[in-house]
């Protein structure tokens, strides 16, 4: 690896060490050669996630999409190389074989982020966690050795780790206009979705919480429970599934308040609980 590959593969560790430290823990589970390909896809991840947060107008934003969407085709405009995450995803996708249709479906769900308007029905929350969170769980399995990795695997898994951080987004989210809990599902439930974007829980609310969390879990077992039978190489993979379990029971508590700062589990804790996991089936 030369200077230049080597810092920018720093670059990415640090940004994902920083901003999403529970998928930067279980890449230290992996081997060392896909480690570096699964922090460059961790660190798009994030790139394209925060996009919302870095702007002040949508256009702005999806200028910015469609250069990572120029990039993967090939026709960015500027360096790539000067771009140590750019630099670093295509050399991982070069390397794995990894299909640009799933990286350019990351960037697609991500257009949702920059505008306010609500999502109207379940199905369009659903089509948004596969789009992000199941396709990375799908390009990860790949990068550890899976070359076709089991759909409904991917599809729980995603469904179970998108759903459960959506939840837990819900006051940043309301904080900026935004609302990824589905219209139909508010009204169903008898929430208003003012309340809502106001900070303003309410046992309607709350319910409707405990069922989210609920529908996360039945969503995590069934992968769970499908990987302990697959032959997958990738299992590790999905080792970010092992720290689901606390945050569902939290989310389906009656006491969780959905607009309080919660306390997040300490770095070391995370470590602990990853190790653990890792040892065992079904990521073993």
């Amino acid at each position: 690896m030369t200077g230049d590959a080597q810092t920018d593969a720093a670059h990415c560790a640090s940004l994902v060490r920083g901003g999403d430290f529970e998928r930067y823990a279980a890449t230290l589970f992996v081997p060392h050669d896909a480690r570096r390909a699964l922090l460059a896809l961790y660190a798009f991840n994030l790139e394209i996630a925060r996009i919302r947060e870095q702007i002040s107008q949508p256009l702005a934003g999806e200028i910015r999409l469609q250069w990572w969407s120029d990039l993967l085709a090939g026709t960015a405009h500027g360096d790539a190389a000067a771009n140590p995450v750019a630099a670093e995803l295509l050399a991982a996708t070069e390397r794995h074989a990894l299909p640009r249709e799933i990286l350019e479906r990351m960037i697609e769900a991500h257009r949702v982020d920059l505008y306010d308007e609500p999502l109207q029905t379940s199905a369009e929350l659903e089509s948004y966690v596969l789009g992000t969170a199941a396709s990375l769980f799908d390009l990860s399995a790949r990068v550890l050795g899976d070359a076709e990795p089991n759909g409904e695997i991917i599809r729980r898994a995603g469904l179970a780790f998108g759903l459960t951080r959506i939840v837990e987004a819900l006051p940043r989210h309301a904080s900026r206009g935004q609302l990824y809990l589905p219209l139909e599902t508010l009204a169903q439930a008898g929430v208003v979705p003012e309340d809502v974007l106001a900070g303003k829980a309410s046992p309607q609310l709350l319910q409707l919480v405990q069922e989210i969390a609920r529908q996360a879990r039945d969503h995590l077992q069934l992968a769970l429970g499908r990987l302990l039978v697959s032959d997958t190489p990738a299992r590790k993979a999905l080792l970010p599934l092992a720290l689901l379990d606390r945050r569902l029971r939290r989310l389906a508590s009656g006491a969780y308040q959905p607009f309080a700062v919660q306390a997040e589990p300490s770095n070391l804790s995370v470590l602990w609980s990853l190790w653990r996991a890792a040892r065992r089936e079904p990521f073993r």
